[in-house]
């Protein structure tokens, strides 16, 4: 049974979720200051602090700092903040871990006493390190919770199981589960997870890395993709007065104003996302193909330049958007990729991502300061 802990909100006050903060603590103080975080609201942070980005250590301290004077402030436990299990308990699958995964918070520890992962002769020898130089660090992970339950929701990072006892979830499940979205639950309050970004239950819908608000469903999915999709972002749920609203921050930097405004009459929508890149080529045309996604069994419009083609086959090259957006003159977007012919990738300021012609700008890649 995993470890839940039992809370009871004072409902007057404001509740701040984050989720999925991945070592990036320029990105989650800029959210704080966006959302005006003060002592006197309720902050949840929803697992995964660690891993991907540059700032595995300095984030726990962060995070720490902020725990220790509150009793407003609760964290989970998520699978990216385990990851020094691995070596204690011998797995030799953490060595070709490390070696890939350079920003994680293993190899920051090596780094702290100018060690790398060569210098251990074996596991063993490398678990006695982290217990001398980090013994509080790692407690103080391993005594995060699995949960936070309250009268009307459930705080926990990847999902429960679909059983009467949602409490007797196996800890596997409640940090690593995949679309927690699609599957249900039998829980009688709201589930809010991260773990998995929701980008990727958009196929079919306008590409988009903000929280899925599904009250109906009992689920709330928090996961925008920081530090793993380049127009990724960090969600903030924010609860108050019974009323459920988000917003975001990301670490684009070019602003462009459409000079043009821009109706698309196309209706193109989707997203490509991981694993689902092998493709069928139904139509081409200048600057997109039509594709049939061969995982998924749907149509999406591919850029030109993210597909391979071969004799045999077709692959998109990475994730991307399939959207064609609308837009107004004045109106503020960020730059995505603007190396593409004929086309801009951009992202709105509601979060929408998709492609924009190029004269929409006069001159591509206009950039304000």
């Amino acid at each position: 049974m995993i470890e839940v802990r039992r809370l009871q909100l004072d409902k007057t006050k404001r509740v701040v979720v984050i989720s999925d903060i991945h070592a990036n603590l320029k990105l989650f103080k800029k959210l704080l200051r966006k959302v005006d975080y003060t002592e006197n609201d309720y902050l949840f942070i929803n697992g995964d602090l660690c891993e991907k980005g540059p700032n595995s250590l300095e984030v726990v301290e962060f995070v720490r700092g902020l725990s220790k004077p509150s009793n407003k402030v609760y964290i989970t436990k998520g699978n990216c903040d385990v990851v020094h299990r691995y070596v204690f308990h011998g797995s030799e699958s953490i060595n070709s871990y490390m070696n890939r995964q350079k920003h994680s918070i293993l190899n920051e520890m090596l780094a702290k006493h100018s060690k790398t992962i060569e210098d251990f002769i074996n596991l063993e020898e490398l678990a006695h390190y982290y217990r001398e130089y980090f013994q509080e660090e790692i407690e103080w992970i391993d005594s995060l919770p699995i949960a936070y339950e309250t009268d009307d929701f459930i705080v926990i990072h990847a999902g429960i199981e679909n059983i009467e006892n949602w409490r007797e979830t196996k800890e596997e499940i409640a940090l690593n589960t995949q679309e927690f979205y699609k599957q249900e639950h039998q829980a009688d309050k709201v589930i809010i997870v991260g773990h998995w970004p929701v980008v990727n239950y958009r196929a079919s819908q306008v590409s988009s890395h903000n929280p899925i608000i599904d009250l109906d469903k009992k689920v709330i999915a928090l996961d925008g993709g920081n530090q793993i999709k380049k127009e990724g972002q960090l969600n903030a749920l924010i609860i108050q007065n019974g009323t459920y609203t988000y917003t975001y921050v990301d670490e684009l930097t070019s602003k462009m104003i459409v000079q043009k405004e821009y109706n698309d009459s196309t209706k193109r929508v989707g997203t490509v996302t991981y694993p689902n890149y092998d493709m069928q080529i139904i139509q081409h045309e200048k600057y997109f193909t039509l594709c049939e996604n061969t995982n998924l069994g749907i149509k999406q419009w591919i850029k030109n330049e993210y597909l391979v083609i071969t004799h045999e086959s077709a692959r998109a090259k990475t994730d991307l958007s399939t959207t064609f957006l609308s837009v107004k003159q004045g109106e503020k977007i960020w730059m995505v990729d603007n190396e593409c012919d004929g086309y801009i990738l951009v992202k709105r300021e509601n979060g929408e991502v998709g492609w924009l012609p190029e004269d929409c700008f006069f001159k591509k890649g206009e950039v304000e300061c």
